[in-house]
């Protein structure tokens, strides 16, 4: 079923942005007096089609949801009636056709903010950063990181859950800075800042998911109560009596502080009886269970509370009004675009791995998963994406958007337009590198599906 919803969120999410990247194109060219005889989501065979308007527009959603396109009239593709020439993309000026290429990522990057802005109105929940567990003789304790620290601001810039911090590090690292200042609030409520040395971190490291490996501490959860949730059928715990509810008091006269603690407890014993004092509708009640023996391990068969709440001291909720949201949403999105551009040259300079690279499959994966977390995480999810498009499209390749622009400078320079041989003959470059592009994407996709 999560294959399912998987391919269903990646349609979505593609079919949003391709449909926003080709109105940007639309809508100018229409604007501009350029003639639109298709606007197609998706390619090769049409599953819907319609004609709208005084031009006959056919309005197009085809079987491949990787992308789309807005055919205009053209002389180099058709012939056109006399009385139309005027209309025809390929007579219009330099300044029209530039604004009509580039309004297609102009309008990812505005979708962008306008989507990060309703992230913001709508309200992002995350974890505090707080610090649990730390590693001997790791960065942070040589940095004098103790646990239940709780991390404020990085650089002087407020943060409010551990995704703000690792990005602000991650920045740090691209920018081939030395250190990193992280100010921390103590128990006792005294704020000092504490410097890390970024030396050992890498940008791959950050970015494959280490960066509390490599910082040597854990971010601090706090752990839910020992009460039970669903209990299996014919598991331990039921033939003992146990009931959904029920909270762990006791083990063998231990007290039990948390469901850790009870989990701990039970594994370290398969096969033994364990005497469980429980708390049941306000009744104290003794039962016995024998857990049963699994590679070693004791279980009893029974689930965590599903409705546990993490108590408010751990939780951050960044939220604004429309006009705050608006520039929040601009900063999301100019900084998902500078760090996206800083990535990218790393990769030229082959200072990050290619092992990077997404490709439809791991943006379905996370269009999936972002969706059941909540419209906040799908947001931000969409808005990352449809930054990335847009930087895509204004690459220097031919095909896309910024090699028709490249073309274009160079027309501008030179006086006159490129010739038709040179230009075909790029172009056949441009989809060997984006042909390229997409198998590396894809075997990347594969490698982490099957590893």
């Amino acid at each position: 079923m999560s294959i399912i919803e998987n391919i269903l969120a990646f349609i979505v999410v593609i079919g949003i942005l391709v449909t926003v990247h080709e109105f940007g194109h639309y809508w100018v060219a229409r604007r501009l007096g350029v003639k639109i005889l298709r606007f197609s989501v998706g390619f090769g065979y049409p599953l819907w089609s319609h004609c709208f308007g005084k031009d006959k527009t056919e309005f197009m959603i085809a079987a491949i949801p990787l992308g789309g396109y807005v055919k205009m009239l053209d002389e180099r593709e058709d012939e056109v009636a006399p009385e139309e020439v005027h209309r025809a993309f390929n007579r219009q000026s330099l300044k029209v056709r530039s604004a009509i290429v580039f309004a297609g990522p102009l309008f990812n990057f505005i979708f962008a903010i306008i989507v990060y802005a309703m992230m913001y109105m709508i309200g992002v929940t995350g974890m505090k950063a707080f610090v649990g567990d730390i590693e001997p003789q790791s960065v942070a304790e040589q940095s004098g990181f103790q646990s239940g620290y709780q991390i404020v601001a990085v650089n002087n810039k407020p943060t409010l859950h551990w995704e703000n911090i690792i990005q602000t590090t991650l920045e740090q690292v691209l920018s081939e800075k030395d250190t990193v200042t992280y100010s921390v609030l103590t128990e006792q409520n005294r704020q000092y800042d504490l410097n890390i040395d970024l030396n050992s971190f890498t940008i791959d490291d950050i970015a494959g998911g280490k960066f509390f490996e490599k910082i040597g501490f854990k971010p601090y959860r706090p752990p839910p109560p020992a009460m039970l949730g669903k209990i299996m059928l014919d598991s331990p715990a039921q033939k003992a009596g146990f009931q959904a509810g029920d909270i762990i008091l006791a083990l063998d006269g231990q007290k039990v502080t948390d469901w850790y603690s009870w989990a701990d407890y039970v594994k370290q014993r398969p096969e033994q009886k364990i005497a469980v004092d429980i708390k049941r509708n306000q009744q104290n009640l003794s039962l016995t269970v024998i857990p049963a023996n699994v590679e070693g391990k004791g279980q009893v068969g029974v689930y965590g509370p599903t409705d546990y709440m993490i108590p408010e001291k751990y939780q951050g909720l960044e939220q604004y009004g429309l006009g705050q949201a608006l520039v929040e949403g601009t900063k999301k999105s100019w900084e998902i675009s500078v760090l996206t551009l800083q990535v990218m040259a790393k990769m030229l300079t082959l200072q990050v791995s290619y092992e990077h690279i997404s490709g439809p499959i791991t943006i379905a994966e996370f269009a999936g998963k972002t969706a059941q977390l909540g419209i906040s995480s799908f947001l931000a999810f969409l808005g990352l994406i449809s930054v990335s498009l847009g930087i895509i499209n204004l690459l220097p390749v031919p095909l896309l958007d910024g090699g028709h622009l490249f073309f274009y400078l160079i027309e501008f320079i030179k006086g006159s337009p490129v010739a038709e041989n040179t230009e075909y003959f790029l172009q056949r470059i441009g989809i060997t590198l984006l042909l390229c592009l997409m198998g590396l994407a894809i075997f990347n996709d594969l490698e982490r599906l099957f590893s």
